[in-house]
């Protein structure tokens, strides 16, 4: 199994390694991270919910990752990790086990990589073969570009930061450290920027911005990026962005904001830092989203978010034959609100007829209308 350590590692290197409390042997190794499910007598498994218990208990695990108030719900004599914070413990020991598992390969430049005379590539990066790096181009420290990923002319990658295969970072845009870009993506390609022609047809605007990535960023395969009209469009440091996402040109998303897959930023939105959108949302272009708000999945952001909370605009699923009647209603909603306003109107009129004076004869006009 390509995920097993060949060389089997021990619990006490293990707590070391995460800075976790250990209860149990320190002598017992393992060679693998798995799930509760699949995990076996070489394996280090975690929970982080009180209903994994169940799950826990008929799990093959030799040791758990475990936060300190679920130490009680494991058998007694189960070696434990105890961690405030179990599922960040989890992630640091995956990254721990994969940089074990999938060790970079020697810098360098493979044969069959096409480096112009003008770029600038670190001694310690890795270029693999296919790859293309344009005029001016500048490869950082540790960098690993991917096969037939292209870097075009005047482009640059930070320190540390891998290029996935078959990535396209375009002329002049630019990807700061310690980031990941996963195969497929696009990064600077021309925005959708066409001005009409009177009596039909459309005229191209050359798109003059670029893309500037910050550190620490990861993005998604086959999500694509594109260069602004006339200012860069800006990702912000820490942002993390899911597989087949769409940003359009001149947007700006701010630092540490999170964006699932197949959600869409039309052209020069602008969005705040620690801001979650969910999958398959859309966001229309210039409006504005506040730090710290959250987006549903399938919610359309149509105006701007000034206050930071949850947002959702989705019908829930339901059978098919009730969605139709459902339907139906929303169609009827623009006359159903035409008549209700007819209704207000004469209640209103009778109301103020119910407040009318007396007559002469010391009833009222509604006594009257009665009568």
């Amino acid at each position: 199994m390509k995920r097993n350590l060949q060389t089997p590692v021990s619990l006490a290197e293990i707590a070391q390694v995460l800075g976790a409390e250990l209860r149990g042997d320190p002598s017992v190794t393992v060679r693998r991270l798995a799930s509760l499910r699949k995990a076996d007598t070489e394996s280090i498994s975690f929970l982080v919910r009180p209903q994994q218990r169940e799950a826990a208990h008929a799990s093959h695990a030799v040791a758990y990752i475990v936060s300190p108030r679920l130490v009680d719900d494991l058998p007694a004599d189960a070696n434990l990790l105890i961690d405030p914070d179990p599922y960040g413990a989890y992630a640091r020991l995956a990254q721990w086990f994969d940089a074990r598992v999938n060790p970079r390969p020697s810098a360098g430049i493979a044969e069959g990589a096409h480096v112009h005379p003008d770029a600038r590539v670190a001694a310690s990066a890795v270029i693999e073969p296919g790859a293309v790096i344009g005029a001016g181009a500048v490869v950082g420290e540790g960098a690993w570009i991917g096969a037939n990923t292209v870097l075009g002319a005047g482009a640059s990658v930070g320190a540390r930061t891998r290029l996935h295969a078959n990535v396209t970072l375009g002329d002049d845009c630019s990807v700061g450290e310690d980031s990941l870009i996963h195969s497929g993506a696009v990064i600077g390609a021309d925005g959708f920027g066409f001005a009409p022609k009177k009596g039909g047809g459309w005229t191209k605007i050359p798109q003059l911005g670029a893309v500037v990535i910050g550190n620490r960023v990861e993005i998604g395969a086959c999500t694509c990026i594109d260069r602004g009209a006339l200012d860069d469009t800006v990702i912000e440091d820490g942002c993390k962005i899911d597989n087949l996402v769409q940003i359009a040109h001149n947007v700006r998303i701010g630092a540490d904001t999170a964006i699932a897959a197949c959600a869409g930023i039309a052209g020069s939105a602008v969005i705040g830092k620690r801001v979650q959108i969910g999958g398959a949302s859309g966001i229309f272009g210039h409006i504005s989203i506040c730090d710290d708000a959250v987006v549903s999945t399938m919610t359309l952001i149509s105006k701007s978010i000034t206050k930071p909370a949850f947002y959702s605009g989705i019908f829930p699923s339901m059978e098919n034959a009730d969605w139709e009647r459902a339907a139906a209603v929303v169609r009827q909603l623009p006359d159903m609100r035409r008549r209700l306003r007819r209704l207000e109107q004469q209640v209103q009129t009778a109301h103020a007829g119910t407040d009318a004076p007396a007559t002469a004869e010391g009833g009222t006009r509604n006594d009257d209308a009665v009568q």
